[in-house]
């Protein structure tokens, strides 16, 4: 065999191991449990104005008292449209739940809101994404849990749906609730 083909042969069976590989990778991972460096620290320091009435500024402090879910979400998220009706439930439910607007504008959130009910206690506004920024978003949807000291205790990246919240989320949210 010339040593042109051998190098061939080669290249492919590299090829083939590397997307094997890549396939074992994204099989036995969730992308919905993407890692995050700020698992178990405080949740970061900030200074953002509310969504809700912008005369209002909402800090770290604000967050602090209970546990809750912190959801990103944005108008041009078309996730964040299919997660909407869950998190609303959620909030009748009583679980608390603030809002980051991520790189979006205020009038056309507002009307977002005006529209399919707001679920937030409280809700951030992130029009440059400095906080999504310093929490490490990837992109909307994403949901932190916090704890009742204000330390981040579990992210998710997607869609929280029926199913995510009961088999995923619930179970962590009560433990929080129970600390």
């Amino acid at each position: 065999m010339s040593r042109a083909r051998l190098i061939g042969v080669f290249g492919v069976l590299l090829g083939v191991a590397l997307f094997a590989g890549m396939a074992l990778f994204g099989i036995n991972n969730d992308p919905s449990e993407l890692p995050s460096a700020l698992i178990g620290k405080p949740f970061p320091e900030f200074s953002s104005r509310s969504l809700d009435d912008p005369e209002v500024v909402i800090t770290r402090a604000d967050l602090l008292g209970r546990p809750a879910l912190i959801n990103v979400w944005a108008t041009w998220c078309v996730s964040c449209k299919v997660e909407h009706p869950v998190l609303n439930d959620l909030a009748k439910q009583g679980v608390v739940i603030h809002g980051i607007n991520y790189k979006d504008n205020n009038p056309d959130a507002q009307r977002w809101l005006r529209d399919f009910l707001n679920p937030y206690q409280l809700n951030i506004s992130d029009p440059k994404g400095t906080l999504g920024f310093d929490l490490g978003v990837y992109g909307a949807p994403e949901t932190f849990m916090i704890d009742k000291k204000g330390i981040i205790r579990h992210k998710f990246v997607g869609v929280v749906d029926k199913r995510v919240w009961r088999e995923k989320l619930a179970p962590i949210y009560q433990e929080l609730l129970d600390e």
